[in-house]
């Protein structure tokens, strides 16, 4: 400090209190060897004539105590904290509130006695204080400036005192690049001090969760749902994401990630990550927050009816496979369903595995969009040609095909004609002998001669009998007829011939005469 800004401290120091010369050696007379602890321990008579006890514990361990604010000189206020003992604050220790005025009565703690302004050095109640050796101790809030960064934390430099900041402690969250850091001017405790080793640790994260659990309160009184704010990531859990929106952390559950299936967390955002999202439901009672952070993006589904139009072409990624179908992504958060039903023509499909796998790029025609719902029906069988159009045309009434037994019902046999189209002939239609069920008359994978009755083009249905077929005058059913044959003579054997014969023998009596 000068002597020119010694010399107007002293005379804005006399003028506020009104000391001459002898007031000011009566101050110095009654410390005699006394520190500065010990008289502010003790109590002291007040401008009103009473007593004042000892002040109350603070933060870090420091003992606040009421003054009266006496004089504000520039970036100094002084302040008398009863009878002779008076004291000297910087204006920067209120950078958050106003400048008290004259008369206001303030809350201070006692840094240091400094004999040759006679003045108490104070400070407020976890404001910065000046790092030297003498006064560095755990809990102290400093200001730093960051010289470098390692692996592990910042280098900080305390006004020519060398100290290290630990990465943990830098932020809330986790900090992965420390150098957009090098050289600003951090506020911070301190956490350790050996003077022997001239070792000195600092913590940034202790008075920034202190602040957040400050402005905690206050946030929730402000807080509505719908409210898009700035947040950064500070944890990622298996269900979600912790997003600190300024003092207060809410949950992103991973459901409101993206529009997009998200099945790791990871793959959505990172710790440390800045990103906006909006509140989606506040619980004041159990001060627990939802988060949405795909509410604050563009919307995929809006103009899907446009992009997607029924009946269209386009190109999609299996993602997955359910019993009753085949999830494809057409885009980001865009999924379209193809039923099992419409994998394929060819056959009947017993899983979606058999056709397609996760990952396959395939093509597919829209076959319907919901917008509302946010579905899309899809095919791949109806992406090449339908082999059902002409069916009329290919097989016509009353025309007698060929084709192969695929599978049984308890109603009739379906005959494939062609890959993709089945006829049913139903049980009535399988033969004009009496049977129990279908397969006493056919068995899957046997090649059949069958007369078609009808052709539903537009229900994907044809009406087949086989029956009829042998009627017209063609062979009898392969393989039907080759089963049938042993059964029919076996009937026949045990079924005696009319007119009394059996076997072919004689008579069986003899006639008048014989």
């Amino acid at each position: 400090m000068s002597d020119a800004d010694n010399s107007e401290k002293a005379k804005v120091h006399r003028s506020g209190s009104e000391l001459d010369a002898d007031l000011q050696r009566e101050l110095e007379e009654a410390l005699g060897g006394m520190s500065v602890e010990d008289m502010l321990e003790a109590e002291t008579p007040t401008r009103g004539g009473g007593k004042r006890a000892a002040g109350k514990q603070g933060m870090d361990g420091q003992d606040l105590r009421k003054g009266t604010v006496i004089a504000v000189q520039g970036e100094d206020i002084f302040v008398s904290l009863g009878g002779p003992v008076e004291g000297w604050i910087t204006v920067s220790q209120f950078e958050d509130e106003d400048v008290p005025a004259v008369g206001d009565v303030i809350e201070v703690a006692v840094e240091r006695y400094d004999p040759s302004e006679g003045l108490l050095i104070l400070t407020r109640k976890g404001a910065v204080q000046a790092a030297t050796w003498e006064n560095l101790q755990e809990g102290l809030i400093v200001e730093g400036r960051v010289t470098g960064h390692n692996k592990g934390g910042l280098e900080m430099d305390l006004k020519g005192i060398r100290a290290f900041m630990p990465i943990s402690q830098v932020e809330r969250f986790g900090v992965d690049d420390l150098s957009p850091y090098v050289g600003q001017v951090l506020r911070c405790t301190v956490t350790e001090v050996k003077r022997g080793e001239k070792n000195v640790v600092l913590s940034r994260r202790d008075l920034l969760d202190a602040e957040a659990e400050a402005s905690k309160e206050k946030m929730f009184e402000t807080l509505k749902e719908g409210q898009v704010l700035p947040g950064v990531v500070r944890s990622i859990m298996p269900y979600g994401a912790f997003v600190d929106i300024g003092g207060v952390d809410g949950l992103v559950h991973v459901r409101d990630m993206s529009y997009a299936r998200v099945e790791d967390p990871h793959s959505a955002v990172t710790e440390g990550q800045k990103v906006n999202v909006m509140i989606l439901k506040i619980d004041r009672e159990e001060k627990k927050i939802s988060l949405g952070l795909k509410q604050v993006m563009p919307d995929p589904w809006v103009g899907a009816e446009g992009r997607w139009a029924p009946g269209t072409v386009v190109a999609g990624r299996v993602v997955r496979l359910m019993d009753f179908g085949v999830f494809v992504e057409l885009d980001k958060g865009v999924d379209g369903l193809i039923p099992v039903s419409e994998l394929t023509f060819e056959r009947r499909v017993g899983h979606p595995s058999e056709v397609v796998n996760v990952g396959d790029v395939v093509k597919v025609r829209v076959m319907k969009v919901d917008l509302p719902a946010k579905r899309i029906s899809l095919s791949l069988k109806r992406t090449g040609d339908d082999p059902w159009t002409g069916a009329s045309v290919r097989w016509p009434k009353d025309s007698i095909i060929e084709g192969v037994v695929t599978r049984l019902a308890d109603f009739g046999a379906f005959v494939e004609l062609t890959g993709g189209v089945e006829g049913l002939v139903h049980i009535s239609e399988l033969t004009d002998k009496h049977v129990r069920t279908v397969a006493d008359a056919v068995q899957v994978g046997k090649m059949v001669q069958a007369k078609v009755l009808s052709v539903d083009e537009e229900g994907r249905r044809i009406g087949l009998s086989i029956k009829q077929a042998a009627v017209a005058g063609l062979p009898p059913t392969v393989g039907a007829a080759e089963e049938a044959a042993p059964a029919a003579a076996a009937r026949k054997r045990k079924t005696p011939l009319k007119g009394g014969l059996e076997g072919g023998g004689g008579p069986m009596f003899k006639l008048p005469g014989q």
